[in-house]
């Protein structure tokens, strides 16, 4: 067994042990303001697995929906362990189905979505706006899924543009590099412990301009930037 297939296993553990924790204290404590507290332990994920993460920019706490590129589990650890707020992931349907993980979905009442019913799109805009409304900051993979890539994007789907110009909502872009180097489920391993998270700077985009596609470009042209640096 190699090196870095141990080191994964290791970190595998400690999500498993993590999750098991955070969802005790959903369940028997902390039920309040969907459990944001007991989330909050995700912040002991780095240290323990003596992790380095580095932070640039700040989040804006007036940004309606946030935007990041998706490579590993550990991508909702960061956003879980770093966001001031209360925030709400849109996520496939399926996660929520999965006995033990799916509670730490379904629990905090994220929006689950089935990507094959072709009246998920209403579905996502009706459970947006209501978490809108309960000041809670939506968060989503402008992929759809996770890009197996470790050097790049998968294209963005029209999801996330639909939803931001629905409700006119104010956008965040966050760029995450190295993360599946942290946890990488196939093959199962841990092949570094430095990682970075790039907050962006937020915005309104206006109707009608190609807003999306300047936007993926930009987190692109970000993503390389970094990644060169930390993969030299």
């Amino acid at each position: 067994m190699t090196a870095s297939k141990i080191r994964g296993i290791f970190t595998m553990i400690s999500i498993a042990i993590g999750l098991a924790i955070i969802m005790f204290f959903m369940h028997f404590v902390f039920r309040k303001n969907n459990s944001r507290f007991a989330r909050t332990w995700c912040r002991v994920f780095f240290p323990l697995n003596r992790f380095k993460l580095e932070i640039y920019g700040a989040f804006d706490e007036s940004a309606d929906i946030l935007m990041l590129n998706h490579q590993s589990v550990v991508d909702i650890i960061f956003l879980e362990a770093l966001h001031p707020q209360n925030i709400c992931w849109v996520a496939k349907k399926q996660l929520g189905e999965i006995p033990f993980y799916g509670y730490a979905l379904t629990g905090p009442e994220m929006i689950l979505i089935d990507r094959e019913d072709k009246a998920s799109l209403i579905y996502l805009l009706k459970e947006a706006k209501n978490k809108l409304e309960q000041g809670r900051p939506l968060v989503i993979f402008p992929e759809g899924t996770r890009c197996k890539d470790e050097r790049g994007f998968l294209p963005f789907k029209s999801g996330a543009k639909v939803l931001a110009e629905k409700y006119n909502l104010k956008v965040q872009p966050i760029v995450l590099v190295n993360s599946v180097k942290l946890f990488n489920t196939s093959p199962l391993q841990t092949t570094g412990k430095e990682a970075r998270i790039i907050a962006l700077e937020a915005f309104t985009p206006e109707k009608g301009s190609n807003w999306y596609e300047k936007m993926e470009e930009q987190m692109k042209e970000v993503y390389q930037k970094h990644y060169q640096e930390l993969n030299p």
